[in-house]
């Protein structure tokens, strides 16, 4: 007998992950599997960051470390926040925790009490939503449009603001679409919730280096709305250290102590080995992030020239992080005789099993009409890709 609490079984499995699984488990019964699932660099992390790590062994960094993150990472986050960003956080106001996910739910949790309201713009990251939930908030979505490059308009954000908001979460350069904000519109948007008292954002800026057109603008930079945004990001896109799991938020400094009492019960510091690598990567003078950068602006090239050429595929051009997230609602109601496609799911477990593409299903980013792909993979994978998508898209011709 199982009894599971209420708040696990209201859960939903994280899709990039599961199909990350799924695609683990076919390669490993020998099935040739070309995976564009997982928001993954596929570089190595620079040498220069791991022989901070090496060294940090040899220091004998193996105790407990503060549960804000050390002093030194902390005084470089903000140094990193002022000189970047042109964001005045002081280290007090900063806190690391073990990756992106975990900043975002001790700012959730500290701020978010039950049936509070929290907007997200969808296509949306998976698990901004489910992390709502955890807290017993209510998700609000907020729905932007392929044709506006997968981007909201104030008017539509003024809209969705209640008394019973508390929180937005916005993400530019985004993750599922790859869209960025321009200065004006975070502006604009900022000017919305400067009217709303209480409200707060949360700036999910993890891709911050990864964008190819434009600039990167923090929502915190502009003076009138500091106060009430929290700005997260972490070390696992821009410096390819997915698995050394640091992320970090400068916040006000309210929030900051709460997420630092919150943090103190669940994970305490994080881990000290990390920490010191993730030291090296902020205060790194090295060109790796402009070899990345180079790299995706590359690919993303490449594989939006070939999705175009795909019938019954829309694309718009992606302007930063490594993701596309292409319309592929013409297949719906469509059949090659053997399976029936009535959604996203159905369409990226039919390319899996057909052409050996492991695709993400848009309904887990609130985009029930598109597919998420992440072209952080080689260039011959991604023409190969595309090939076998395209072949096994054809295919789809029966109505059913």
């Amino acid at each position: 007998m199982e009894y599971l609490s209420d708040r696990v079984k209201s859960l939903s499995v994280s899709q990039t992950l599961a199909m990350a699984q799924k695609s683990r488990e076919l390669k490993a019964k020998g099935i040739d599997i070309i995976s564009l699932s997982l928001g993954e660099p596929d570089f190595n992390t620079p040498d220069y960051i791991k022989e901070a790590a090496k060294q940090a062994i040899d220091d004998n960094y193996s105790k407990y470390p503060p549960v804000p993150g050390y002093a030194d990472l902390r005084e470089a986050i903000s140094k990193k926040f002022k000189d970047e960003n042109g964001i005045s956080y002081s280290a007090d106001q900063v806190i690391v925790s073990a990756g992106g996910k975990h900043s975002l739910i001790n700012v959730i949790l500290s701020i978010v009490n039950p049936g509070d309201e929290v907007i997200i713009l969808a296509p949306y990251w998976v698990s901004y939503y489910d992390q709502i939930i955890i807290a017993q908030g209510k998700p609000v979505i907020i729905k932007a449009k392929l044709e506006n490059d997968f981007k909201i308009r104030p008017e539509q954000l003024e809209a969705a603001i209640t008394n019973k908001t508390r929180l937005i979460i916005f993400n530019s350069p985004s993750n599922p679409t790859g869209m960025v904000y321009t200065r004006n519109e975070i502006e604009n948007i900022a000017r919305v919730v400067e009217k709303h008292e209480g409200v707060f954002v949360i700036s999910d800026e993890i891709y911050e280096h990864i964008i190819f057109t434009g600039e990167h603008v923090s929502m915190a930079s502009f003076d009138f709305i500091y106060d009430r945004v929290i700005t997260l990001n972490g070390v696992s896109k821009g410096y390819a250290m997915t698995g050394w799991r640091i992320g970090y938020i400068g916040a006000p400094l309210w929030i900051a102590k709460a997420c630092n009492k919150l943090q103190g019960q669940f994970t305490s510091g994080v881990c000290s080995i990390a920490q010191r690598a993730a030291l090296a990567a902020i205060q790194g003078k090295g060109d790796s992030r402009k070899i990345m950068r180079e790299a995706f602006l590359r690919r993303r090239d490449l594989i939006c020239g070939l999705l175009k050429e795909v019938h019954g595929v829309k694309v718009r051009i992606p302007q930063g992080a490594f993701y596309v997230m292409p319309d592929v609602s013409y297949f719906y109601g469509k059949s090659d005789g053997e399976t029936k496609i009535s959604n996203s799911d159905d369409l990226a477990l039919y390319l899996l099993e057909k052409a050996r593409v492991a695709t993400v299903g848009g309904d887990a980013f609130g985009a029930p009409e598109c597919l998420r792909i992440s072209y952080a993979t080689s260039d011959d994978l991604l023409v190969e890709a595309v090939k076998r998508i395209k072949v096994a898209l054809a295919k789809l011709v029966v109505p059913v």
